[in-house]
């Protein structure tokens, strides 16, 4: 399994926001054409906000990093992006009663 990690830093908070809200109104629809991950779970703080999509394979991350960087959000105010890639040796999932 491979991760890619996108964190924003600085941008502006009603800018996040709405991104945030626009991914959560299409959540049920699954994940954007072209971006073949298998999870996503975003973090947020006061200053930053972490995107982690998870990829059974090499080849699906690569296809998703390509697609996702063609969909920067649009007019910009979500602050200075950083990327990274990693393994994910551990996964855990667990179901409540």
């Amino acid at each position: 399994m491979k991760a890619r990690v996108a964190t924003w830093r600085g941008g502006d908070p009603a800018t996040i926001q709405a991104n945030l809200d626009e991914i959560r109104a299409r959540e049920s629809s699954g994940p954007p054409e072209g971006v073949p991950s298998t999870a996503l779970t975003v973090l947020q703080s006061e200053d930053e906000v972490i995107f982690i999509a998870l990829f059974e394979t090499e080849e699906d991350l690569r296809q998703g990093d390509a697609t996702l960087n063609e969909m920067n959000p649009p007019g910009g105010g979500m602050g200075e992006r950083t990327v990274a890639f990693y393994d994910v040796p551990i996964k855990f999932e667990t179901q409540r009663a």
